[in-house]
């Protein structure tokens, strides 16, 4: 068989896979386009890191809700921008999303599976970090009101920033569902969509790398939430990755990742309501 015929067979076998799973190697934007949307990204976090510890009267929920959604926006227009100047679908970046009830309701029977089980990988990442923090500082788990309570700073500040974005009303409520579905899809295009893929490019189609990489950016965009927080949520990055690839899409990661904000957002709120935190 002549080459040719090889690569005609070589190319249907690939292009018949989800969009997903196929080896990414051509780039989705220029170079100098990812390299300022990393920087802004980290600058932001740091940002975020030393506004966080000092804020006392910070603004209102809704305030702060509006300008996080503007800054999603604007991640989103940056990406699409880019996209534009290497004529690349946006569309592109979902990966393979079939049409239908059934698809849907099987995306989301995946996205559910996949979030308890990446809960109990966070979770045992979390006692793994505490019980190494604990034996490296000498700093032991107290107990403040008959409750245990966290002497890491990187924690306690974690905790802070979690209850002042908590909604407290109807009002408030309302506003953090939209705020998750925004943050759940432009994040996912972010991050999973145009980084990993652009990284995977750069790298010659090594999805390992692309992954590394996309999933480091995630966890340094979150610098608000303190270090401890930025390691678990670059591991949770990784894990939104491999579901990306394993769907060969973006919209299981997009249901998990939306309700996954929701749901910690609505669960601090009532514990902190009912003076648990």
């Amino acid at each position: 068989m002549d080459p040719s015929a090889d690569d005609l067979i070589d190319g249907g076998i690939e292009s018949s896979l989800p969009a997903g799973l196929q080896s990414v190697q051509t780039t989705l934007a220029p170079a100098w386009h990812t390299l300022v949307l990393m920087a802004g990204i980290l600058a932001l976090s740091v940002q975020g890191a030393m506004r966080m510890p000092a804020s006392h009267g910070s603004p209102s929920r809704l305030t702060t809700y509006a300008l996080t959604a503007l800054l999603e926006l604007c991640l989103l227009a940056w990406v699409a921008f880019g996209l534009r100047l290497a004529k690349t679908p946006l569309r592109s970046l979902f990966g393979s999303v079939p049409a239908g009830l059934r698809a849907i309701r099987q995306d989301l029977g995946v996205a559910f599976v996949f979030w308890i089980g990446s809960l109990m990988i966070l979770g045992s990442f979390g006692v793994l970090w505490s019980r190494v923090d604990a034996a490296v500082t000498h700093r032991a788990t107290q107990i403040r009101d008959g409750r245990p309570f966290a002497t890491d700073p990187s924690q306690q500040q974690a905790v802070r920033v979690m209850v002042q974005l908590a909604p407290e009303n109807g009002v408030e409520i309302a506003a953090w569902v939209l705020l998750c579905v925004l943050a759940g899809l432009a994040e996912e295009l972010v991050f999973r969509g145009y980084l990993q893929r652009q990284f995977t490019a750069w790298a010659g189609g090594a999805r390992a790398v692309g992954v590394v990489i996309s999933s480091l950016a995630f966890g340094a965009a979150h610098g608000y939430q303190g270090v401890r927080n930025m390691v678990l949520l670059a591991v949770f990055g990784v894990l939104f990755s491999l579901l990306a690839i394993f769907r060969g899409s973006l919209r299981a990661g997009i249901f998990a990742h939306s309700w996954h904000d929701l749901i910690a957002g609505l669960t601090v709120a009532l514990l902190h309501s009912r003076h648990l935190l």
